[in-house]
């Protein structure tokens, strides 16, 4: 299954009545009530409201990120309670470039659920009706059984590679909070020692993710001989870095990582070393 789908795809299979678990993953960093309000305001008929923070993360530390994963027991019950079946057609949508629903479709991806894409363009491309009723999820019928998240990297592991290292980090955040200016989510600013930074709005045309084509080009550019399989992605809580992870998907290139509690997380202890 190819990791995004058209509006008019979309409106195809929905007409058609084939069932699918139509995800509305819209949120604000800073303003944590925006995305499901703008959710009851209109939505794609027959959407439900999937939150970042009460759905898509786990319980906050503070000194495990902003938005860490729920655990594979946790997560589990989420998919379970918001009617996410094994062989479930998963379609997911924001009006924020697909960030939120880049991070939803690696959960799914990575905890073993194949049939997952991502609409590209989100809202901002739906040229169909618009629903106002907001719709509770339908709980699945039998338990999903917890999978391990495949391709995850932890703290130790990045620790680990600064010593020997053997992958490289690949941060998804703007430049200049990469450099260590103009941080206003984390109380530090500046990135991970030996980090290369690919912005994910890099990946982007307008609303929509660039060509396949286009996106490989830039990849390609920027790693050089550096295999897809040896890139971690990271960015400031483990969101964005979703994006990028998808859009080397898009691109052929396959089998990079996610380092989820990324910048958030590394900052929170002032002993860990940090370039600007």
């Amino acid at each position: 299954m190819t990791p995004l789908i058209t509006a008019n795809q979309l409106e195809e299979i929905l007409n058609s009545g084939v069932d699918v678990v139509l995800c509305d993953c819209r949120f604000d960093l800073t303003d944590p009530h925006a995305g499901k309000k703008a959710y009851e305001e209109g939505h794609i008929p027959g959407a439900i409201y999937v939150d970042l923070d009460k759905d898509l993360s786990g319980e906050k530390s503070g000194f495990n990120g902003r938005h860490p994963l729920p655990s594979p027991e946790a997560w589990a019950e989420t998919k379970s309670r918001l009617g996410i079946e094994n062989n479930s057609l998963v379609v997911a949508y924001d009006q924020q470039g697909s960030i939120y629903a880049s991070r939803l479709w690696w959960m799914l991806k990575a905890t073993g659920h194949a049939n997952v894409q991502v609409l590209n363009g989100g809202l901002d491309v739906w040229n169909g009706p618009i629903g106002t009723v907001p719709l509770a999820p339908t709980k699945t019928s039998q338990a999903i059984q917890a999978m391990p998240y495949a391709g995850l990297v932890t703290l130790d592991q990045v620790l680990e590679n600064l010593h020997h290292p053997k992958n490289i980090l690949l941060d998804a955040r703007a430049n200049d909070r990469f450099q260590g200016q103009n941080e206003t989510l984390d109380p530090v600013g500046g990135h991970i020692p030996g980090a290369l930074n690919h912005c994910f709005k890099n990946n982007l045309s307008a609303h929509s993710f660039k060509t396949p084509e286009q996106l490989l080009k830039g990849f390609v550019e920027l790693l050089g001989p550096i295999k897809a399989s040896e890139v971690i992605h990271q960015c400031g809580s483990g969101v964005t870095a979703c994006h990028n992870l998808l859009a080397m998907e898009i691109a052929g290139l396959k089998g990079s990582k996610l380092y989820a509690g990324s910048w958030s997380e590394w900052c929170a202890d002032p002993a860990r070393p940090i370039e600007r």
